[in-house]
């Protein structure tokens, strides 16, 4: 992991003297995602299904972020990016039973995902092709509890926190004079069995200050914590509506 970070890092300083925005750019964006989850979750050797055992639903998926651009040369620019994923299920565990709960018996889940980005990137190209290159440190934070819905058993708590580096990667593209992009853009590292990887791609259509994008989201933790352990991917289609100045 700091083999990448070392190498994204000096990729950025190779490239930052021919990457300037002209003047000062700010903008924000919120999105609401609409994700299904597939995937697995490990406590202390148990293994659970959660989608298939704890039928977890999306109930709420919201991201927002924040940028800023500038002129100055060398400085990268910055964004922030925030998203928050709930999903809550029951469901019944397998006949191996999970973390103390005997098998088969119905269960009630919760999973909680916090994800706070922090990005340097430079701009590479900015014109009708845009082409953003950078680093990521992502504040992950993840929590699911499952417990029986009698209460007889005490409830099982599976966590996952750590800062993550991540390469970071997008472009897009602009059809003049129509306010019509397309665009990607993707975080992403895999390193001594874990891996994190988490793309878009979007159109856009942008008039006067105000933007409005409609994609695909697809996001994938493979993520060790000691004893515990996600293996999720969640994926769906989002909406956003932003501002830029």
């Amino acid at each position: 992991m700091r083999k990448l970070m070392l190498a994204v890092g000096g990729s950025l300083i190779l490239v930052a003297p021919m990457s300037q925005a002209d003047v000062v750019g700010l903008g924000a964006s919120v999105s609401y995602w609409d994700s299904d989850l597939s995937g697995q979750a490990a406590n202390n050797g148990d293994v659970v299904d959660v989608e298939n055992d704890l039928n977890l639903d999306s109930d709420s998926n919201a991201n927002a972020s924040l940028y800023l651009e500038h002129p100055v040369p060398v400085l990268p620019n910055v964004r922030l990016n925030y998203t928050v994923i709930e999903q809550s299920g029951r469901g019944r565990v397998g006949a191996s039973g999970f973390v103390g709960i005997p098998g088969n018996v119905e269960v009630q889940s919760d999973l909680d995902l916090d994800q706070l980005d922090l990005t340097l990137y430079y701009e590479i190209l900015d014109n009708w092709v845009n082409l953003d290159l950078g680093i990521t440190a992502r504040d992950l934070s993840g929590e699911l509890v499952v417990q029986d819905t009698n209460g007889l058993f005490s409830p099982s708590e599976t966590k996952v926190d750590g800062v993550i580096p991540m390469g970071y990667l997008a472009a897009r593209f602009d059809l003049p004079l129509t306010g019509v992009s397309v665009g990607a853009e993707g975080n992403f590292i895999s390193f001594d069995g874990d891996s994190l990887h988490d793309f878009n791609a979007y159109g856009q259509y942008e008039i006067s200050l105000i933007q409005f994008r409609a994609g695909y989201r697809q996001m994938s933790i493979d993520y060790e914590d000691g004893n515990d352990r996600l293996d999720v991917e969640i994926g769906g289609p989002f909406v956003s509506a932003g501002v830029s100045f």
